[in-house]
């Protein structure tokens, strides 16, 4: 159609850029020396994680390298138990819930890995985003999971 232009919101722009395994700037520190980072590994997949510099994220690296076991839970994410809770787990309600963040639940003491959508809840932290997109997560099953500092 002549004269009209397809108009992409913020919104649309934050799903192509997940989509494709780029973040958004600002959301959480860029790679660079002294970054908070874990590699997570199961079957033969192989990914990162940016942190965000919190306490809770701080706490979660003094306890690496941790081995865990990732399971599917419901349609959109995967969870991981920890050992023992995070130390400063203050969940206070966020925004631009989006494919690819990494969560803490408080009150059952998991990581959470959302591979689809969703939205905040209650005693949900988040933690940081993975980096280069969400494939690895795709992988159905339970798995041993290693994560190490990066």
């Amino acid at each position: 159609m002549m004269g009209s232009r397809a108009r992409i919101g913020r919104r649309g722009l934050l799903k192509m850029s997940l989509a494709a395994g780029v973040v958004p700037g600002g959301l959480f520190a860029e790679k660079s020396e002294g970054a908070m980072r874990i590699a997570c590994r199961f079957a033969d997949q192989m990914f990162h994680i940016g942190l965000a510099q919190t306490p809770v994220g701080e706490a979660l690296m003094a306890q690496l390298p941790l081995d865990l076991t990732i399971e599917d839970y419901g349609s959109n994410e995967k969870i991981a138990y920890l050992p023992q809770k995070l130390s400063g787990a203050v969940s206070e309600p966020f925004g631009n819930e989006a494919p690819g963040d990494f969560c803490y639940f408080a009150p059952w003491g998991n990581l959470v890995f959302f591979y689809e959508g969703y939205h905040y809840s209650r005693g949900l932290i988040r933690l940081g985003r993975i980096e280069g997109g969400i494939a690895p997560l795709l992988l159905r099953g339970s798995f041993p999971l290693r994560i190490s500092s990066a």
